[in-house]
């Protein structure tokens, strides 16, 4: 993959979507070096109405958009994962049509992922962009803290976290205790997974919790979900 050091004559990027903190902080990076994130492209289970990966519900996807200031595009795709190549072609086919002409990633350190993603772009003929890609995992997540973003463990697998680790936020007191547990800092590897409520790209305001569940869940493997029943939107100028 190429290193991207400046634009290069890309103005029109869809950000890869997830609703956590390392597709936020791609995003922020690429618009940090020049770049036009016009669509946020976020993938939701048709049978289920939540994010694919985080479980997140579609209506918190659609907020965080709102609160950024960036269109959002979700896609119902189907829960066999044979056809989610297929189905994350045709939404990016679609964003193409409104003038998309590169992807921002969040992939840090796993040459399959990346493999995947300059495979797929290249049969879109699209340019994917991986700002976060070769840093360590502690650079990633310390500049994540330090920058003032704001996130949530959403998620994470049972055989590596208690029950009272959901909900946690991502600072580094958490960054820490990971550490400690020889667990990687970012969750990579799928360890955790977290939801932004706040940051320097969110300009409208920010997300407040009101009310949640720690649930358990089986699964691919066995995981604690945080289940978010309530939430409010906190105006930017009473967030500082």
């Amino acid at each position: 993959m190429v290193k991207i050091n400046k634009p290069q004559n890309i103005n029109e990027l869809i950000g890869s979507w997830s609703g956590g903190k390392d597709s936020c902080l791609a995003c922020y990076k690429a618009m940090q070096m020049g770049y036009q994130i016009s669509f946020l492209l976020n993938l939701i289970s048709k049978k289920y109405q939540r994010c694919c990966f985080h479980g997140i519900q579609k209506e918190l996807i659609n907020l965080q958009a709102q609160l950024i200031g960036i269109p959002l595009f979700q896609k119902e795709v189907s829960d066999d994962m044979d056809l989610y190549e297929k189905e994350f072609k045709e939404a990016v086919t679609s964003l193409k049509t409104r003038g998309a002409k590169g992807m921002v990633f969040g992939d840090i350190y796993l040459e399959e992922h990346r493999t995947w993603v300059e495979r797929v772009c290249q049969e879109l003929e699209i340019r994917p962009l991986e700002p976060l890609w070769q840093r360590t995992a502690e650079e990633v997540i310390e500049e994540f803290i330090g920058l003032g973003f704001k996130a949530v463990v959403v998620s994470a697998q049972t055989e590596l976290f208690n029950k009272d680790m959901i909900g946690r936020v991502v600072d580094r007191k958490f960054v820490e205790e990971l550490r400690k547990r020889d667990i990687c800092c970012c969750g990579e590897n799928g360890e955790y997974h977290t939801f932004v409520i706040g940051g320097p790209i969110f300009k409208r305001g920010e997300i407040a919790i009101t009310k949640s569940q720690v649930i358990r869940r089986e699964g691919f493997w066995p995981h604690w979900f945080l289940d978010i029943q309530d939430y409010q939107t906190i105006p930017q100028n009473k967030s500082i």
